[in-house]
């Protein structure tokens, strides 16, 4: 990873699957808030698929699965996808996947989201319908993160309260929704 990211000429880079105290519920209320911002923010996000060859497809990557993973699809304007050997996926050169064709056609097959949406996204309650159709196929290890994971795509800011089930998390997600746009069809997602 930090390879990877010195040879794109950054100094630093960031791994938010190592840097995030999970042991401080203040800290890990302030990262689940904050985590959005810094994907928007980042000058470059780097994806390693590690469960897919070169030459396979998105399609079968269990990131396009995990509900955390559709904010760091989502909010990067860059963004470049490794495979479990570190090269880029299918050889695709350049500085921005979001940029590429291909990659944009098959991001919108494995994902069903438009590509409008996928290069520039913008967070809040518009067409929340389909921000929630988006995440319906997801999973997330911890049940209530499957609300709490939708937090910066909704541009929301709620209590994390671990323990309560995901239906509560769901719930309170969507009156949230719900009161600031109006729009009660989010129920029939």
């Amino acid at each position: 990873f930090c390879l990877r990211a010195g040879e794109k000429g950054y100094l630093w880079a960031w791994s938010d699957t190592c840097c995030i105290d999970k042991d401080s519920s203040a800290e890990l209320q302030e990262a689940i808030g904050s985590m959005f911002a810094w994907y928007r923010r980042s000058a470059l996000t780097i994806v390693h698929l590690s469960d897919i060859p070169n030459s396979g497809s998105f399609w079968t990557s269990e990131w396009f699965r995990r509900g955390w993973t559709l904010q760091e699809l989502l909010a990067p304007r860059t963004i470049l996808f490794y495979t479990p050997n570190w090269s880029l996926y299918k050889n695709l050169m350049g500085p921005n996947h979001k940029t590429n064709a291909v990659v944009m056609e098959e991001l919108e097959k494995a994902t069903g989201i438009e590509s409008r949406f996928l290069t520039d996204f913008s967070p809040g309650t518009d067409d929340a319908r389909s921000r929630l159709r988006w995440a319906s196929w997801r999973h997330t290890t911890r049940d209530e993160d499957i609300a709490y994971s939708l937090l910066g795509i909704f541009d929301l800011h709620l209590p994390v309260m671990y323990g309560e089930s995901a239906e509560k998390a769901l719930g309170r997600l969507l009156v949230e929704i719900i009161s600031l746009s109006g729009d009660v069809s989010v129920l029939d997602w």
